[in-house]
């Protein structure tokens, strides 16, 4: 199950807009099929997405989907760098249960 972490950093003054742009299309996002996690979390300079798909093909349904195009289309003139986005797989280590996102 594909877990993905995206970090969009945020030109200054422009985070509240993204966070908004996340209120809006992130409904449709947890609509889409497979999706078992896609949460906003938001820093100083940055918002960070965390989300995991049941699935390859659910991610790959999800990033060539209006949703994200939508979302993407938004949000980018208020970006102070390009998405930065990584699959990723867990590692083992420490209490079992503790280690890893739900469903991974």
């Amino acid at each position: 199950m594909p877990v993905v972490v995206a970090t969009i950093r945020t030109k200054p003054g422009r985070r509240a807009d993204v966070l908004a742009a996340f209120r809006r299309h992130t409904p449709a996002v947890h609509a889409e099929p497979g999706c078992l996690l896609y949460a906003v979390h938001a820093g100083d300079d940055r918002v960070t997405v965390i989300e995991n798909w049941a699935d390859q093909a659910a991610l790959d349904a999800h990033s060539a989907g209006p949703a994200l195009e939508a979302l993407g289309a938004e949000i980018a003139e208020a970006l102070a760098a390009p998405v930065d986005v990584a699959v990723v797989e867990p590692v083992p280590s420490g209490e079992l249960g503790k280690d890893r996102l739900p469903n991974t």
